[in-house]
C-alpha cells in the first residue's frame, strides 16, 4: 500500500480520499502512538485542533476530535485559523499535539490532515510511518472519567495575532496595504494582525463561504490582488493561500513579487542587523538562479534542498539558520515560528519596506530573476520520472542546449499525481520553448 503520508502530511479528495474514517483512524493511531513514544507521560494528554474554512473541515474536524477523545485526549477546537496559527498554539499552550484540517492551495473539494508535535513542529517522517502502521490496530479502549473531553477556544487565534505584531521589527504606519487571504483561514487574522502593525488595509478574497477558498484568489491566483494594489494606490499587496502559510506580494505598480524575492529582501534586512545565521539563506533547488546571483553579490551563501517546505525546515533546524522558504512563498523565520507563515512573512516584508522607505519595485529590483517556465504535466506516473530513459535524454539535450545561462529540473509533486517541468534561460521565449518541448516528452513517455 502506497504511503498515505506525503510531503505535508495526509492530502485528497475530501470524502473519497480523505474521509471521516480515515481521519478519526489517524487521530486515534495519532494518540497512541505518541502515547507509547512517552509523549503524555505523567499528565492527562491535550490537543489543539484547527481548521481552514472549507466546508468538508467541519465533518473532518468533528472525526479528528471524536478520534482523539476516544483514545482519552482531552481537545481543545480553536476553530477556523491559518495552519501556523495551530502550529504556535500547539507549542504556546502547553498540549501535547496540534492538528490541523487543510489542503493548503488545493481547490475546496480537497483537504487534508497535519500534525504537529508539542514544539510546533510537524512530526517526524519516522512518526507518521508509526501512524499508518498503527492505523485500525486492536485497542484497549478507556471508559467513563478516562475518556478525553472537547472545549472550544475560539479567542485562541487573536493571542497568536498578538504575537505575530510582537515580532515587527519596524510598525507599517504610512503604509496602505492590499491584502487578499484567499477566503481562507486568514481572512480575519491577516487583515486584522497587518491593522494593529499600523497599516491602512484594503480587503480583498477575505470572505469565505466554506466553498470559495482558493478560488480565484490567494497566493495562487496573486493578478486581482496585484491589479487592486494599483487600482487602489497602494505602497503593496500580500496574497495568503487557503491556510495562510504562504505569501506572495505585489509592488505598488502591480508587478508580482514572488517567493525568492521575499526571501531575498528579508535575508539582505537579516544580514544588515546581523541576524542572518553564518550569513546564510536556505532555499530549495526550484528557487530562481537570479536569487542566488544576487545573494552572493550581497555577500549572502545560499545552501539548497529538496523541494518542500519541511525539507528546508529540516536543513535550518540541523544548522541553525534563521531564513529559508520557497518560491512559492512558504517562508520560514525561525527566529519567531517553526513552520511557514504568510501573515508573519507580510509583516516582517511590510516592515523591511517602511523601514528603508523605499518603494516595494526598488526592494524587490535587486532580487534578480532569470526568465522562467514552470508546466505542470498531469494525470501520468510520476515515479518514472528519474528512470526513463528517453526522458533523461530529453534532459540533457536541453542543458546542452542552454548552457551555463539557465538549467532544467523535473520533479513529481508530492502531493498530485504530476510531474513539474521547470526551465530557466536567457529569454522568456527560450525558457517556454524548452519547458513545452520537455512537457511533451514526459507527458507520452511517462502516460498511465
Amino acid at each position: 500500500m502506497a504511503r498515505i503520508f506525503g510531503t505535508d502530511g495526509v492530502r485528497g479528495l475530501a470524502n473519497r480520499d480523505v474521509t471521516a474514517e480515515i481521519a478519526l483512524d489517524l487521530a486515534v493511531a495519532a494518540a497512541h502512538v505518541l502515547g507509547q513514544r512517552g509523549v503524555f507521560s505523567g499528565h492527562r494528554p491535550k490537543a489543539v485542533v484547527g481548521r481552514d474554512p472549507r466546508a468538508s473541515g467541519e465533518f473532518l474536524s468533528a472525526a479528528v476530535c471524536a478520534g482523539l477523545a476516544s483514545a482519552g485526549v482531552d481537545v481543545i477546537d480553536v476553530g477556523v485559523v491559518p495552519t501556523p496559527a495551530v502550529a504556535y498554539l500547539t507549542h504556546s499552550m502547553d498540549v501535547d499535539l496540534g492538528v490541523m484540517l487543510s489542503a493548503s492551495h488545493n481547490p475546496m473539494e480537497d483537504n487534508g490532515i497535519k500534525f504537529f508535535d508539542r514544539s510546533g513542529y510537524k512530526l517526524a517522517d519516522e512518526v507518521e510511518d508509526q501512524i499508518e502502521a498503527r492505523l485500525r490496530a486492536d485497542w484497549d479502549r478507556p471508559t467513563g472519567a478516562d475518556v478525553g473531553r472537547m472545549t472550544q477556544d475560539y479567542t485562541a487565534v487573536w493571542r497568536y495575532v498578538d504575537f505575530l505584531v510582537s515580532t515587527v521589527p519596524y510598525r507599517l504606519d504610512g503604509l496602505k496595504v492590499v491584502v487578499d487571504s484567499a477566503n481562507g483561514a486568514a481572512s480575519e487574522v491577516g487583515p486584522e494582525a497587518l491593522r494593529r502593525a499600523g497599516a491602512e488595509v484594503v480587503v480583498i478574497g477575505s470572505y469565505p463561504d466554506g466553498i470559495n477558498i482558493n478560488s480565484g484568489y490567494g497566493a495562487t491566483h496573486p493578478r486581482r490582488m496585484a491589479a487592486a494594489t494599483v487600482g487602489h494606490w497602494a505602497h503593496a499587496g500580500v496574497s495568503f493561500d487557503g491556510d495562510a502559510d504562504r505569501c506572495i506580494a505585489a509592488d505598488e505598480d502591480g508587478n508580482i513579487v514572488d517567493g525568492d524575492q521575499i526571501m531575498g529582501i528579508l535575508a539582505q534586512a537579516h544580514a544588515e542587523r546581523g541576524t542572518l545565521t553564518n550569513g546564510t539563506l536556505v532555499t530549495t533547488v526550484m528557487s530562481n538562479l537570479g536569487l542566488k546571483l544576487a545573494m552572493q553579490k550581497s555577500g549572502i551563501r545560499t545552501v539548497e534542498t529538496a523541494v518542500g517546505d519541511r525539507y528546508v525546515l529540516e536543513e535550518m533546524r540541523r544548522s541553525g539558520y534563521s531564513v529559508g522558504g520557497e518560491q512559492s512563498g512558504h517562508v520560514l523565520l525561525t527566529d519567531y515560528a517553526t513552520t511557514g507563515d504568510g501573515t508573519l512573512t507580510a509583516l516582517h516584508l511590510l516592515s523591511r519596506l517602511a523601514e528603508t522607505k523605499k518603494t516595494m519595485s526598488e526592494l524587490a529590483s535587486a532580487i534578480g530573476r532569470l526568465p522562467q517556465s514552470l508546466v505542470n504535466v498531469k494525470g501520468v506516473d510520476k515515479s518514472r520520472a528519474s528512470s526513463d530513459s528517453d526522458v533523461l535524454a530529453a534532459v540533457a539535450e536541453a542543458e546542452i542546449l542552454l548552457g551555463e545561462t539557465g538549467r532544467v529540473l523535473l520533479r513529481p509533486s508530492g502531493t498530485e499525481s504530476l510531474v513539474r517541468v521547470m526551465v530557466e534561460a536567457a529569454t522568456q521565449e527560450q525558457a517556454d520553448t524548452v519547458a513545452e518541448s520537455l512537457a511533451d516528452v514526459v507527458r507520452v513517455r511517462l502516460a498511465l
